[in-house]
């Protein structure tokens, strides 16, 4: 019985189904953790207010009235009351996203930086150069973050160069000490030791081997600290050592609007409400990474 063309003709062979990289799995459990898009939608705002906020302020945020002084929140004129110089608060917050993020970020992106490269250098030499680099980390690690944010501005002096200088310092010796753990475990991986005993050297074995593997944790484990560095950036200006005024800063505004308290409270709060807001953020931001990046 002869057979049909369909029976004859050979099966063709399905290929199996391709499979996502590492990354596009983190994207895509990412983009499905409504919480992770939430904490990025607000940031979006932020950043978007950072960048064009002098020209999306709906009035100038240096110019004071002496008969427009604190004004409360929905008055004519002032969306969200004003401050104690009749400065449109609005417009202050709007344009006072720019510093607040600059001074919160700034920091720990150089720490990032240079804490990653020093926990680099001490996790892959191992032996007494990882005794003598960390011993010498843990001697600004053993101090809180606050007193020593503090206590390098106040012997700087008051200035955005200098408290940005004293956040940098206080954030390279927990990111150096993430960089060296994780550095550590992954240079006694197989892949490791046969990239040695091929006779690769150690700048190229870290390149290709040790930085893409360590730079995972660090980098979320650097964003979590954003969060830290926004509250102590806030503090210095408090206390006059970050940011001087008129400049509008959220933490010099609850600084200035400390005496009004107990005239305008809600006016007064929401530079603190800004902070906590972009805080919490940067924060569920942190998670949602951490998160989408772990396989289990």
């Amino acid at each position: 019985m002869p057979m049909s063309a369909a029976a004859a003709a050979p099966a063709v062979p399905v290929p199996p189904p391709r499979s996502r990289g590492y990354w596009a799995g983190v994207g895509l459990r990412f983009v499905k953790d409504p919480v992770a898009l939430g904490a990025s939608a607000v940031l979006l705002v932020l950043l978007v207010l950072a960048l064009f906020g002098p020209w999306l302020a709906p009035a100038d945020p240096f110019k004071s009235s002496m008969l427009g002084r604190l004004q409360p929140i929905g008055s004519e004129g002032f969306p969200l009351g004003s401050d104690e110089l009749g400065r449109d608060m609005l417009s202050r917050l709007m344009v006072g996203a720019r510093l607040s993020l600059f001074m919160g970020i700034t920091p720990v992106v150089l720490a990032f930086v240079i804490g990653t490269t020093i926990g680099l250098v001490a996790g892959y030499a191992g032996g007494l150069v990882n005794s003598a680099i960390m011993r010498t980390v843990d001697v600004f690690y053993a101090f809180p973050s606050v007193l020593l944010a503090i206590a390098l501005s106040g012997a700087l002096g008051a200035g955005i160069g200098n408290a940005l200088l004293s956040l940098t310092i206080v954030f390279v010796p927990p990111i150096a000490r993430v960089a060296e753990s994780v550095t550590t475990q992954v240079r006694t991986r197989d892949y490791v030791e046969a990239a040695r005993a091929s006779g690769a050297g150690a700048f190229a074995i870290v390149r290709v081997h040790v930085l893409g593997n360590v730079l995972g944790p660090i980098f979320v484990y650097a964003t979590g600290l954003i969060a830290v560095s926004m509250i102590l950036a806030s503090g210095l200006s408090f206390l006059g050592l970050g940011v001087k005024p008129p400049e509008p800063e959220w933490g010099l505004m609850l600084n200035t609007l400390r005496t009004a308290i107990y005239v305008q409270p809600w006016v007064a709060a929401l530079p603190g409400a800004m902070i906590f807001v972009t805080s919490i953020a940067f924060n569920l931001l942190s998670d949602s990474l951490r998160n989408a990046m772990d396989v289990k």
